[in-house]
């Protein structure tokens, strides 16, 4: 592989805190080892309109504590065509960019690799999400951020569960994956969670929770439920009120709040490891990978192996301990 001078970096799909902290150790880790950096902004659709701009040391100064992300993002359906993806090629090519580092999710890392395999531009995948749901790593960046927010938000909801004794019914995003609701369950004592794809059995169980009067040992009952596109927290809280109608029942959507806000100290440090590796990974001629975490130790996974993980087993694990400690 030719050796690498000059590394792009992008942003793509959606935002997640911690992008900032991993901007920030990709450019200052390259700059250090006497590489050139070229920011991209807005993902891969910049790339295709050319919206790129040298990056210096300074120019990441003062953001390992901003969320968001500095390169913007935006989704691009031009660049899922061949002629789009070349256009974006020829402008990397021309800016002299020997590789790039992107930063996202699933779609992101698809859309990395259809830019190598097309075009053999290398690529090095730095997962940022706050749903955690890819494999081959125990964390991505941003989730930990999301799920403090997630407890911060329903600490304060039992305030106001506790002093009316009501049911609250917490949307929160996480889509598919449901680790969001399932560890924010856990971590904020809730009584029961409901997720997408185990939806109707948890809707069963929380029936015959409230049939067995869990509010007998309780002051307030939290419920939080994963984002679904045919069963959010509206609906769920619907299906209970219409037979349980004596409850004083509430719902709170939780929306963007989540993806928002300043990183945590763990997705911070998670963000600065994993920018320094991929730029080592690079200058090794180990490209073409994603950086993952396992067992707290950075490692480096085949980008063809940076897929979705919405795995049931992991799934079930985290319900049963919900189960357990809802008593």
């Amino acid at each position: 592989m030719k050796k690498i001078e000059c590394i792009g970096i992008l942003t793509s799909g959606g935002d997640a805190p911690g992008m900032n902290a991993a901007i920030r150790a990709v450019t200052r880790a390259a700059i250090f080892k006497k590489m050139t950096v070229k920011a991209i902004k807005r993902g891969y659709k910049g790339l295709i309109e050319n919206d790129i701009e040298d990056f210096k040391t300074q120019n990441v100064s003062n953001i390992i504590q901003q969320g968001g992300t500095i390169l913007k993002t935006a989704r691009s359906e031009e660049f899922n065509t061949y002629e789009g993806m070349k256009k974006a090629y020829e402008n990397a090519k021309a800016h002299g960019i020997d590789a790039l580092v992107v930063l996202g999710g699933d779609g992101t890392f698809a859309g990395a690799k259809d830019i190598l395999n097309n075009f053999g531009i290398p690529v090095v995948g730095i997962p940022c999400t706050i749903d955690n749901d890819l494999s081959n790593t125990d964390y991505t960046i941003g989730y930990d951020t999301a799920l403090n927010t997630i407890i911060e938000a329903v600490d304060k909801i039992r305030d106001t569960a506790n002093s009316h004794d009501r049911l609250f019914f917490i949307e929160v995003m996480g889509r598919n994956s449901g680790f969001l609701a399932l560890n924010g369950a856990i971590a904020s004592g809730a009584e029961s969670v409901i997720i997408p794809d185990i939806c109707p059995a948890e809707i069963d169980e929380l029936e015959n929770l409230i049939s067995n009067g869990f509010r007998k040992t309780k002051k307030s009952s939290i419920v939080l439920v994963a984002e679904s596109k045919t069963m959010g927290a509206l609906q769920v809280a619907e299906e209970v009120k219409k037979k349980h109608p004596e409850y004083d029942t509430r719902v709170i959507i939780l929306g963007h709040i989540q993806r928002g806000g300043s990183p945590t100290a763990f997705d911070r440090i998670l963000a600065s490891k994993m920018g320094i590796e991929a730029v080592n990974a690079l200058l090794e001629n180990d490209a073409n990978v994603m950086i993952g975490i396992d067992n707290c130790k950075i490692t480096r996974i085949p980008i063809d192996k940076a897929r979705k993980n919405n795995e049931p087993a992991d799934k079930n694990k985290l319900l049963e301990i919900v189960k357990t400690l809802s008593i």
